[in-house]
This record gives structure tokens, C-alpha cells and sequence, in this order.
């Protein structure tokens, strides 16, 4: 039996650390452009009390999204210690493109993956590469389709990266802006012989589209003042909750029962690193559709409170540190069942269920 495997990771981490008190000077706005009463520092302390955020990581004037993603599939292919000619495909999911440091334009033309493959100097010219744009979920949902070309017998290899700098789109007069952040992961991924029962187990993915395309979105700034012409990330911050909180947990149980493993059996969650509380929301409801009440001592691993929400980097990024050991009370074990769940634009879901 061949099943598609995780043979490599790597991640990069931004090295410019914005903490809750550099919000300390901004006034914050209503979507209605009205000004929020209260001291910004009250204003912080209670979003960090929700979400869990201390501070995040922006990427330096000189960086870019395909900038970092480079660092982290470079990594990534080192760690596989394949040869990098041999890659079928490079997938990056992303959602904004580069932008560059005081532009109003995204920059997707050519692909980021192109850009990539470009600075990885890989000749191949079968080596494909591309971008997928699935919210959040994107390097989770890139892993997914990495395993549809696999199974189909067109792409044995395949790199996955999921790289944002939300930095370059974030409006700071909005408090949601301090949840975003940015970085990369990557990883190499290969369909092959699974005599051991390792690799990829089973996947589901979900898009709802009628009422909820536009929970998160572009949207004009919150300051009166600002320049009609700039757009930037905006979110439904409740309806965001109340639908993850829905749907998410139902998808992971479809996955996870999918793959025929007891719920007892899984080891670790990689969850989309929203915030802290709607993350420990999931995984609550999560179990109790097992009906058990008590969720596991350390099943599931959180960067969220120093890196922030790098959208589709988050997954890749904690596996990497995991992987590498940053988190001492988290390790994979040979044989571990572990699941990767996300959330986000589109509005998109998706789990993976996966043997180490």
C-alpha cells in the first residue's frame, strides 16, 4: 500500500516581534469609523485575555511572502534530504501575494511558487508550480491535493508551502489587526510505500459560500480618514467564531471516523492557530461529540501566543517546531495518530488524519 508521507519540514519565524503594548499609541475605530472609547492599553489587555496573544512577527521592509517561504522550503528539502530536481510540484497556498512595503497592489503575477522554484534554482521544468488560495486552510487543504496527484500517479514528490505576511494588509486602527501575523512553513511530501501503516489516513474538506464568502473579506479601513483606495483584511469576528464553532469539530469527527481510529487513539491536534479561545472551543466540542467531557492533557500544541495568526503558515510552522522539538511536552512518537484541522476564508474547513 503507498501512502503519502510528510519526509521533511521547515519553517521561518519573522525576526521583528510587535508586542500588545507597540498597540499602546493606536486609536482604534469602529467598522462604523467611530473612535473607541477607552485607553488602547485596557483595549489590549482585554484582547489578549480572549485570544491568548502576547505578541506576533512581522517580517522586516526588505522581506515578502515568497521572500520567507523560500527560507522554509529550503529548509524543508534539507530536512527530507531529497534532491530538489526531483520535485513533481511545488504548492504554495497564500491569499495576498507579495506585497511590497508601502504599495497599495498585491503582486501574484508570476506565481509565488514560480518565485520559489526561481530562488530554489531548480531547473526541472516538470517540475510544476503553482498557488492555491483557500483561506487559512490552504497549506492543510495543499497536503490534501499533493495526496489526490499522488494517488492519481502524477506527482510522486511534492513541496507544500503556506507563507502570508497579513502585515502588509492590516489595518491598525482595527483591533482585529492585532491577532494577524506573519511567517512560512513548508514541507516535502512523498506518496510511497506505507508497509509500516504510516502517512496520510484520510481527509475532509468543506465550503460553505452562501451566507459566509464574505465573513472575511477586503474592506476599507475603520479611520475616517483613511485613503478610499487602500483595502484591507477584514473579519466578522463573531460570525467567524460561531462558524468554526459549528462546523469544524463535525469535519474533524467525519475525518477522523473516516480513518477508522478510535478517538482514544489520537495523540495531537495541529489546529489553524486563530486564537487561543476559539481553539480550545473546537477542541471541546470536538470531544464531546465522543461524549467525553475531558479534553487530554497536552493533545493539543499552541504557538499562537508568541507568532500570532499567520494564516495558512500557522499548521505547517507548529508541526516544524514540534518536529523539531521546541515544545518538550509535545513529541511524535512513531505510530502517533495525529490530526491537522483548519478554518478560514471562503469560508473553508478541513482535517487531516495522519500516521507518523
Amino acid at each position: 500500500m503507498n501512502r503519502t508521507k510528510i519526509i521533511g519540514t521547515g519553517s521561518y519565524i519573522p525576526s521583528v516581534k510587535q508586542k500588545n503594548s507597540d498597540f499602546h499609541t493606536h486609536k482604534f475605530y469602529s467598522a462604523n469609523q467611530e473612535l473607541i472609547e477607552g485607553e488602547s492599553e485596557v483595549i489590549t489587555d482585554k484582547f489578549e485575555q480572549i485570544t491568548g496573544i502576547s505578541e506576533r512577527r512581522y517580517i522586516s521592509e526588505d522581506q515578502s511572502s515568497s521572500s520567507i517561504a523560500t527560507v522554509a522550503a529550503e529548509r524543508a528539502i534539507k530536512d527530507s534530504g531529497i534532491d530538489p530536481e526531483t520535485i513533481d510540484q511545488i504548492i504554495f497556498a497564500q491569499n495576498f501575494g507579495d506585497v511590497v512595503k508601502h504599495t497599495i497592489q498585491t503582486d501574484a503575477v508570476p506565481a509565488l511558487a514560480s518565485r520559489v522554484k526561481h530562488n530554489l534554482r531548480i531547473k526541472n521544468p516538470r517540475c510544476v508550480a503553482y498557488d492555491i488560495l483557500f483561506g487559512c486552510p490552504g497549506w492543510v487543504q495543499g497536503v490534501i491535493q499533493a495526496d489526490a496527484f499522488g494517488k492519481a500517479g502524477m506527482a510522486k514528490t511534492s513541496l507544500v508551502i503556506g507563507g502570508e505576511t497579513l502585515s502588509r494588509v492590516l489595518d491598525m486602527h482595527d483591533r482585529d489587526s492585532m491577532i494577524f501575523a506573519d511567517g512560512a512553513g513548508a514541507a516535502v511530501v512523498k506518496y510511497e510505500d506505507s508497509s509500516d501503516d504510516s502517512g496520510m489516513l484520510s481527509a475532509a474538506s468543506l465550503s460553505h459560500t452562501l451566507d459566509e464568502a464574505f465573513y472575511i473579506h477586503l474592506g476599507k479601513s475603520n479611520f475616517p480618514e483613511s485613503d478610499p483606495r487602500i483595502r484591507y483584511i477584514k473579519m466578522h469576528g463573531r460570525k467567524v467564531y460561531e462558524y468554526a464553532l459549528t462546523h469544524v469539530p463535525v469535519a474533524m469527527k467525519e475525518c477522523l471516523d473516516d480513518a477508522e481510529v478510535a478517538i482514544a487513539d489520537l495523540k495531537k491536534i495541529f489546529i489553524h492557530q486563530a486564537n487561543e479561545k476559539l481553539d480550545m472551543a473546537v477542541i471541546k466540542r470536538f470531544y464531546k461529540l465522543y461524549g467525553i467531557r475531558e479534553v487530554p492533557l497536552n493533545i493539543m500544541p499552541m504557538n499562537v501566543h508568541e507568532l500570532g495568526n499567520s494564516s495558512v503558515a500557522t499548521v505547517p510552522t507548529l508541526l516544524d517546531q514540534v518536529r523539531n522539538g521546541d515544545f518538550p511536552e509535545h513529541e511524535l512518537n512513531k505510530g502517533d495518530v495525529i490530526m491537522f484541522a483548519s478554518v478560514g476564508a471562503g469560508m473553508n474547513i478541513n482535517a487531516i488524519t495522519y500516521r507518523v
